[in-house]
C-alpha cells in the first residue's frame, strides 16, 4: 500500500492535476490534510491518478462522526480498492472545544468504525505518546506520526513492533543558506509548539523546555525540517528509515503563504506550485 516516500500536502490545495503530477513524479502516496468525515475531494484525486495510494493526515476525529467517515471509506474503496487509507487523529484541546480525553474519545471512534465495516487495516493513527502508538498496534494498521524526529521513529518501532505501518512526515527546505533555512516558515513551527502534544512528544525524545518555547530553538528545528541541498535532505529522510520506519511522507516548506476560499481571510496556507514541485522533482530524482 505504500512505497518509501510519498507527499504530504493540504487537501485544499491539492488539485487533481497536482496529484498526478505527484504520481509522474513516481510517489507512491499522497497524504492529505484537512479532510472532514465526508472525505470530499478525495474522489477528484483518486480519479486523476492511476495507483496512487491518498490517505488522509489527518482526519480530526473533532470534523465530523466515524459513521460517515467509515460511508465515505467504502465510497472511496469500493471505487479505488487498495488505494485509499483512512488516517485519523484526536485533535488538540488548544484548536477543539470539543475536545475530551484522547485515549476514550479515540477508542470510542475506532468502535464505530468497526460498526461501519472499516478494516483494521484501512485505518492508521497518528499517534505521538505511547498509550496512541499501543491503541495503533492493537487497532490499526499502523501509526503516520506527525513533526516527529528519527529518534522518536525507532522508539515508535520498538512500541509497535515489526507487524504494523509506521510512516512519519518530515518537512523539508531546499536551501544551502542554514540561516536562511531556518527562517523558512519558522511562524508554521512556532504555531505547532504551541500544542501541548507536540510540546511533550518532543520533551519526550530529549528536547527541553527551552527548545519547545516560542518559535523553537534551531537545534529543534534542524530535527524537525531537513534542510541543505539535496543530497542532504535525502540522508536526513533516509535516517527514519533507518531508525525502522516503512515510509516517509515529505512535507516541502516555503515562506509563500496565501489565503484560500472557505478559509477565515487570517488563516493563510502555503502555496504549492511550481518552485515546491521543483523539489518534489529533485527529491524523486533522488530518492526513488
Amino acid at each position: 500500500m505504500m512505497g518509501r516516500f510519498g507527499v504530504w500536502q493540504p487537501l485544499r490545495v491539492t488539485t487533481p492535476e497536482m496529484a498526478a503530477q505527484i504520481e509522474g513524479l513516481g510517489f507512491s502516496n499522497l497524504w492529505v490534510s484537512g479532510a472532514t468525515s465526508e472525505l470530499a475531494g478525495v474522489d477528484e484525486l483518486l480519479e486523476a491518478t492511476e495507483s496512487l495510494v491518498i490517505g488522509t493526515s489527518v482526519l480530526n476525529i473533532w470534523h465530523g462522526g466515524a459513521t460517515v467517515a467509515a460511508a465515505s471509506y467504502h465510497r472511496l474503496t469500493e471505487r479505488f480498492p487498495g488505494r485509499f487509507l483512512l488516517g485519523i487523529g484526536a485533535g488538540h484541546p488548544e484548536q477543539n472545544q470539543e475536545f475530551q480525553s484522547p485515549m476514550a474519545s479515540i477508542t470510542q471512534y475506532l468502535d464505530e468504525l468497526d460498526a461501519g465495516g472499516v478494516p483494521v487495516d484501512g485505518r492508521a493513527i497518528a499517534a505521538l505518546g505511547p498509550k496512541m502508538l499501543a491503541l495503533a498496534a492493537e487497532r490499526a494498521v499502523g501509526s503516520i506520526p506527525y513533526s516527529v524526529t528519527p529518534e522518536y521513529t525507532r522508539r515508535a518501532r520498538a512500541a509497535l513492533g515489526s507487524g504494523r505501518i509506521l510512516a512519519p512526515e518530515h518537512k523539508v527546505v531546499l536551501d544551502t543558506d542554514p540561516v536562511r533555512a531556518r527562517q523558512t516558515n519558522r511562524d508554521y513551527i512556532e504555531a505547532m509548539l504551541n500544542l501541548r502534544h507536540y510540546r511533550n512528544s518532543l520533551r519526550r525524545v530529549g528536547f527541553t523546555d527551552e527548545d519547545v518555547t516560542g518559535r523553537g530553538s534551531d537545534r529543534l528545528y534542524d530535527a524537525l525540517v531537513a534542510h541543505g541541498d539535496v543530497n542532504t535532505i535525502a540522508g536526513k529522510l533516509t535516517e527514519h528509515l533507518d531508525a525502522g520506519a516503512d515510509h516517509v511522507a515529505i512535507q516541502v516548506m516555503t515562506n509563500d503563504r496565501t489565503t484560500i476560499p472557505g478559509l477565515p481571510k487570517d488563516i493563510t496556507v502555503q502555496v504549492y506550485d511550481d518552485r515546491v514541485f521543483a523539489v518534489y522533482k529533485a527529491l524523486a530524482d533522488e530518492l526513488l
